[in-house]
């Protein structure tokens, strides 16, 4: 009897090939037929991972496995993962299969180098996208070695978001298979993706080609930012072209890859002439035009030449949504000279009577309507922000009080400009472009101008997009929890103490000295009951407050106790104020306990923030529990990550009995990076994609997953980056925390990410 053909060559198969090979495998054979340039190879095809799942008996037990799982549950989620790839992983090798793949392998060379692939097919599934997780091994070398990797392929089938998704599609585990294509290595010199619709603006007549030094790995990644070109779709001529420097990239060394450093003479360099980016552009148009759609292709160069690695069609060309719409035409508006420039820190465009403020003790001179002005705001300044339209500062960036207030209460703010104090006048009507970070000239009269900013109504998206990968939000307001709960939201990742107690206006420790520290427990627990009510059995983490010391002291009372510091960032503040100030401490805690204990609210948890050393952490997790909040099952506690300290000793910190961590990526990039994200002078240097922030990032995730604690991001990070999200998705990370604005934006790049991870 004929042993089932297990092994297809590219040249055997084509797109009517899905439900054999998969998608991927499919579209490789498809290009090969077609004349592209597409490394050779074969797929170990689909009915191979049924023959293993069936002469190895996998079935029932990996129903086992998964009976009863509860998806939403991400620890039970990965330890079921885990298991089940355990079990496959662990399984022999069927001799059919093993004997065919070994014959492929040889014909393909001496001992080559190859790449494993995941391509995942599914019977009579009209969405198989959702099927399994897209897992790539490079510099694969030798029989038992491919072997080992075609097993860990067929066992990312079951990584956490395919099952994830599964579950939710109602689709049957085992109506979905894997195909393994396995390809001759290219060692690219310069590799990058291409997308034959420019996938931001959704321009048709463009093509968006970037490339990086090295390996495809680290693009595909999201670890760094490429160098980007713009062909025109009719002409093929460059029409822009953007170097980025590159400090790192993928290489082979031996059989694995390595990340090594860019040589000195090529860290500036362009990647890519103009001669070849229009090169790699005709074959982006030419696979246009042969798959009859827009097409997200990944490419390489070895030895001056191009490769085809992968393709499929762009899945995220979305209309523009009614919100930017209203803005759009707001800008279109617009017809007065800029007359100031800065940071865009909070989208919307706003027209309004400058006012400005030389200080927190003004905040009653702004009016509804108009235009804040200051050098910088603080929390102190949160009451006159509600009441503005726009906000504009001399210093700060994107990451500033400035910008993440307004972001949080939807109002256009430019920061950063250096001169808005001087160089505006009051009673001025100016128009704030937050989004380009401009000041406009208006020739409007006070009295005639309507001070309504142009942030349209919330429209929420046509379909309601869940993901394995939580989007939380940032609070601080408990005003805005109503509205802000209704969006596609899954709880609030940051909530944050300090507005809450800069309206409560005197300092914590005077309250305590006049005997009035019921004022400051019962406001900060009312705060704390709204939102968490709003947002109903979604979790809500209180960040404990994280003053520093000249913040404080803007406090009614608060000169009396707080020291004037040379650097605030580096000094009383965080853990080691509450150790020292336990009373005030103790304050907060008992808000906590009266919303969780006397009020019913059970979603409240707490995050200590800047955690020095282990001793600290312990000693604080004592008076915690000391004041009646032991960890329970309803009660987490959890620990900010933002100091190059917790990154090192991060498995102490663990040891210390956490329940989750969560990554301020703010004042982690400053500390590792040593540069101040609100002086523009420097600010420029202040970027979370940095090399040594993203290395830290995936030592984080990987030690949470290790260690089996739950791991957000919550700094601003992931609301201003949508590939930095994207980065984190891939790395696994539990969920990120992120500003109201950018819900929606953060869970549909989150949603093409997954689907992009677990695509056939």
């Amino acid at each position: 009897m004929t042993a089932p053909k297990f092994v297809l060559w590219f040249h055997e198969i084509d797109k009517d090939d899905i439900a054999r090979v998969g998608g991927k495998g499919a579209n490789l054979g498809e290009m090969t037929k077609a004349g592209f340039p597409v490394p050779g190879g074969f797929v170990v095809t689909s009915s191979a991972y049924r023959h293993m799942i069936e002469e190895n008996q996998l079935e029932d037990k990996i129903k086992a496995l998964l009976k009863g799982l509860n998806v939403e549950d991400a620890d039970a989620l990965n330890r079921a993962s885990h298991e089940v790839q355990k079990i496959i992983e662990r399984s022999p090798f069927p001799q059919a299969i093993e004997e065919q793949v070994y014959k492929a392998y040889d014909k393909l060379g001496s001992n080559p180098l190859v790449a494993v692939r995941s391509s995942a097919t599914a019977e009579d599934l009209p969405n198989a996208s959702f099927a399994g997780q897209q897992e790539t091994y490079l510099n694969v070398r030798g029989d038992a070695s491919l072997l080992v990797h075609i097993r860990r392929a067929w066992a990312s089938l079951f990584e956490p978001r395919a099952i994830y998704y599964r579950v939710n599609q109602g689709f049957d585990h085992f109506k979905v298979a894997l195909a393994v294509p396995v390809q001759k290595m290219v060692q690219s010199d310069v590799s990058g993706i291409m997308f034959t619709v420019n996938p931001v603006t959704n321009d048709k007549t463009q093509i968006i080609v970037e490339a990086i030094w090295g390996l495809g790995e680290k693009i595909v990644q999201g670890a760094i930012t490429p160098d980007h070109y713009e062909v025109d779709k009719t002409s093929l001529e460059l029409v822009t072209h953007r170097t980025v420097p590159q400090t790192i990239e993928m290489v082979r060394s031996g059989d694995g890859n390595i990340d090594r450093k860019v040589p000195a003479s090529r860290i500036h360099k362009r990647k890519l002439t103009d001669a070849q980016a229009v090169e790699v552009a005709k074959l982006g148009k030419k696979l246009h035009q042969h798959y009859f759609f827009p097409q997200d292709i990944e490419w390489a160069i070895e030895n001056g030449k191009l490769f085809v690695v992968q393709t499929r069609p762009i899945t995220t060309i979305t209309a523009t949504t009614a919100k930017q719409a209203a803005v759009d035409k707001a800008v279109q508006t617009i017809t007065g000279p800029v007359i100031l420039t800065g940071e865009p820190a909070s989208p919307g465009v706003a027209t309004g009577i400058v006012n400005i403020l030389k200080s927190a003790r003004e905040i009653n001179r702004i009016k509804a309507g108009d235009i804040l002005v200051t050098d910088m705001t603080t929390p102190d300044f949160v009451p006159a922000m509600k009441k503005a339209v726009a906000i504009i500062t001399n210093k700060g960036g994107q990451t500033s009080h400035a910008a993440i207030v307004s972001r949080e209460l939807g109002v256009p703010c430019v920061v950063g400009t250096k001169t808005a104090t001087t160089s505006l006048k009051p009673g001025r009507v100016v128009t704030v472009d937050g989004a380009k970070g401009e000041v406009y000239a208006s020739s409007l009269k006070a009295s005639s101008v309507n001070f309504a900013p142009t942030q349209a109504a919330y429209h929420a998206p046509a379909v309601t997009l869940k993901t394995a990968t939580k989007v939380y939000v940032n609070l601080g307001e408990p005003d805005l929890a109503e509205e802000i709960a209704k969006r596609n939201v899954d709880g609030v990742g940051l909530l944050r103490a300090e507005f809450m107690i800069a309206n409560i206006g005197t300092h914590p420790k005077k309250l305590i000295k006049d005997k009035q520290s019921h004022v400051f427990v019962n406001q900060l627990a009312e705060g704390m009951s709204k939102i968490c009510a709003a947002f109903g059995d979604r979790p809500v983490v209180y960040r404990a407050t994280d003053f520093k010391t000249n913040e404080y002291s803007h406090l009614k009372g608060g000169k009396e106790y707080e020291p004037v510091e040379p650097n605030p960032m580096l000094g009383y503040r965080g853990a080691y104020r509450y150790i020292h100030d336990a009373d005030v401490f103790e304050l907060e805690l008992e808000a906590i306990k009266k919303v969780r204990q006397k009020l019913g609210y059970k979603n409240l948890h707490l995050m200590i923030p800047f955690v020095r050393n282990v001793r600290e952490m312990q000693q604080v997790k004592k008076l915690v529990i000391a004041s009646g909040l032991p960890r329970t099952s309803t009660f987490k506690l959890w620990m900010m990550v933002e100091i190059p300290v917790n990154v090192i000793l991060l498995d102490s910190f663990i040891d210390v009995g956490i329940d989750g961590i969560s990554v301020g990526t703010n004042d982690l990039t400053m500390l590792m990076l040593g540069t101040d994200r609100d002086n523009e002078t420097v600010a420029s240097d202040y970027d979370e994609r940095n090399p040594a922030v993203l290395w830290a990032l995936e030592h984080i995730i990987k030690t949470a997953h290790k260690r089996g604690v739950t791991v957000s991001v919550c700094g601003q990070a992931p609301s201003s980056h949508s590939d930095f999200a994207e980065f984190l998705c891939r790395l696994g990370v539990t969920s990120v925390s992120v500003t109201p604005d950018v819900i929606d934006k953060t869970r549909q790049v989150l949603y093409d990410t997954e689907l992009k991870l677990i695509k056939k």
